[in-house]
């Protein structure tokens, strides 16, 4: 980075669309041809100072983007930003002061109070080059980012906690919170779902930090983590990490980020994360699992439709656990978080009983509501090896009961990339509905069909029913009480819980509306 010296037009200290002499200084290091380290350097600014800066966010909504834009308003900032159509989480930032607009334009970029133009424009992985707004911001020079430059500078100078790997992030992430939060700690934190009480996201009052930390587009490189947890290394986002060695390569990248007087927490029983361990990446770890080298194992696993009970034996001594998530996945994910937050801080007798009190994230394992005798639960389960979890964690919960799946495919490279993965994750439900695939960002691929993943899932009572309005009349006619209906899916099939449970009562189901 090239060192100029003043006096240059320094557009450090009044907002970057302001070009102000600065006679203070003798030396910067701010690269004429680009504004990148001028953006960063608002973060810097006293917390009085910040309103003078504003940063438009492109996909607000998202469950991306709308935690970052909740911690921007708390740090100070003026925020704004658009989004394709309203949502709660839109609603929510404009009650906290943020100005939010319903689609995209770029007359968005300009407001009535200076500085009238953004200081910076952050926007979703989904916002395409072509959208007007981030076309506006080239045109003017502001700076465009994604999330993973932002992470940086929002959390410089606090100890991350970072929970990376391919499941069981959003949980595990939760749990950590809930048990930081109840033990009178208040830590910052972004997390991919809404938590009963808490939100996605809060700015918090210390230096803790805790984050979900995603793949996605290499969203977790932005970080610095003091503690980090790698819950599992299965392989996810084919459309972006075309095998698997790219994958791990990302999470070798993460590992080498992760400060020195920090802990990797991680699964031992992952037969990569052993591997790691042999290869002496995992040096400074605390491992969790039910192998005997692990530093943390669960023994006596006993799973009842009230929770999960468990007993967990560490160095220090052995605790009895009760949890009221269902499965063996969120066994482990309540092991990884007790680790984190015994590592900053809590005892195991301080942090353990409040994990009764976790009553699970959005679209984890949700109970919906019950109707004429038929349990309706979502979850935002949607690789394969997800929905086997989740499906046996139901069966576990409610042994007696008729288990109906209804899974959404996610996106057509994740479908075509792991069909052959499909034999058999549904065979703890008694029926099983596909519908048509969710593309998300993917355009349509009429060669990966719901039919397809039916048959490759072997399951006797598979069926293919594309749209969802069809799937509501089909349960409606084939529920029995004791019938439960757990929906799989990170797309629009989580609308089918409430517009089912309607039906069920008798009352209209305008899903489509």
């Amino acid at each position: 980075m090239a060192k100029i010296s003043y006096p240059y037009p320094c557009p450090f200290f009044r907002g970057i669309n302001e070009q102000n002499a600065c006679s203070s200084h003798t030396i910067c290091y701010f690269q004429s041809d680009s504004s990148m380290m001028a953006w960063q350097t608002i973060f810097q600014r006293p917390s009085h100072e910040r309103n003078r800066h504003r940063i438009h966010l492109v996909g607000i909504g998202g469950t991306g983007l709308a935690p970052i834009a909740r911690v921007l308003l708390q740090m100070g900032f003026r925020v704004s930003g658009s989004d394709r159509e309203a949502n709660e989480r839109t609603d929510a930032l404009q009650r906290m002061g943020a100005r939010t607009f319903v689609g995209h334009a770029a007359r968005h970029l300009l407001d009535d109070t200076p500085p009238h133009r953004p200081d910076l424009v952050l926007i979703s992985s989904a916002v395409p080059e072509e959208n007007p707004e981030v076309q506006q911001a080239r045109m003017w020079d502001i700076p465009v980012i994604k999330r993973k430059e932002i992470l940086g500078p929002l959390t410089a100078g606090r100890d991350v906690i970072a929970v990376a790997g391919t499941h069981g992030k959003t949980t595990t992430t939760g749990l950590i919170i809930h048990l930081l939060t109840r033990a009178g700690r208040k830590p910052g934190y972004i997390v991919g779902s809404e938590l009963p009480g808490l939100g996605f996201s809060d700015a918090g009052d210390e230096p803790l930090f805790v984050i979900e930390a995603d793949e996605y587009d290499h969203m977790f490189l932005g970080l610095t983590p003091w503690h980090l947890i790698i819950t599992n290394l299965d392989w996810d986002h084919p459309d972006l990490f075309p095998t698997h060695e790219h994958y791990l390569d990302a999470f070798r990248q993460l590992l080498a980020r992760t400060r020195t007087d920090g802990k990797i927490i991680y699964y031992r029983d992952d037969p990569l994360l052993r591997t790691w361990e042999r290869d002496g990446l995992l040096t400074e770890g605390l491992s969790y699992g039910s192998y005997l080298g692990a530093y943390a194992r669960a023994e006596d696993i006993d799973m009842s439709p009230s929770g999960t009970r468990y007993r967990l034996v560490t160095p220090s001594g052995s605790y009895p656990v009760h949890l009221t998530l269902a499965g063996l996945h969120n066994v482990l994910n309540s092991m990884a978080a007790l680790l984190a937050v015994t590592q900053a801080g809590l005892s195991w007798q301080e942090a353990i009983p409040h994990l009764t009190s976790y009553r699970g994230a959005a679209r984890r394992f949700e109970f919906k509501g019950e109707a004429a005798g038929v349990i309706v639960i979502d979850d935002y389960a949607h690789h394969p090896t997800e929905v086997q979890s989740t499906l046996l964690a139901a069966r576990a919960a409610y042994p007696h009961r008729e288990i109906w799946a209804v899974y959404q495919p996610h996106t057509y490279s994740r479908t075509r990339t792991f069909l052959h993965r499909f034999n058999g994750i549904f065979n703890p439900a008694d029926h099983v509905i596909i519908t048509g695939i969710y593309a998300a960002r993917e355009p349509v691929d009429p060669s990966i069909t719901p039919e397809l993943v039916a048959a490759a899932s072997h399951h006797e009572r598979a069926l293919a029913i594309s749209e969802l309005d069809a799937v509501i009349d089909h349960l409606a006619r084939s529920l029995r009480p004791n019938s439960l209906v757990i929906i799989l899916s990170a797309g629009t099939a989580t609308r089918i819980g409430p517009a089912l449970l309607k039906r069920l009562r008798g009352q209209p189901t305008p899903l489509s509306s």
